[in-house]
């Protein structure tokens, strides 16, 4: 296996872990999650091509949708609630 894919797979544990932090803490880990993803999905992309990426954006569009979710009602100058 690949350094990218093997990276990939730590990612997707580090998410994993990330994910059963108490709410308060997943922030800082998962804000460097998010801006790790598009550069560990181009990096795979270059290596072993489009179809990986296309998995790849599947597995993060759905472990990270919340926050996508957030980021994109921001993006269009809506206020969404934040979840206490």
């Amino acid at each position: 296996m690949s350094l990218p894919l093997i990276l990939g797979c730590l990612w997707v544990l580090a998410a994993t872990a990330t994910a059963l932090l108490p709410m308060r803490r997943q922030y800082v880990p998962g804000v460097t999650l998010l801006l790790v993803a598009p550069l560990l999905l181009g990096w795979i992309g270059y290596v072993h091509g489009w179809l990986w990426v296309a998995i790849g954006l599947a597995a993060f569009a759905s472990m990270m949708r919340n926050p996508l979710i957030y980021l994109y009602r921001r993006a269009r100058g809506e206020r969404p609630e934040v979840p206490k």
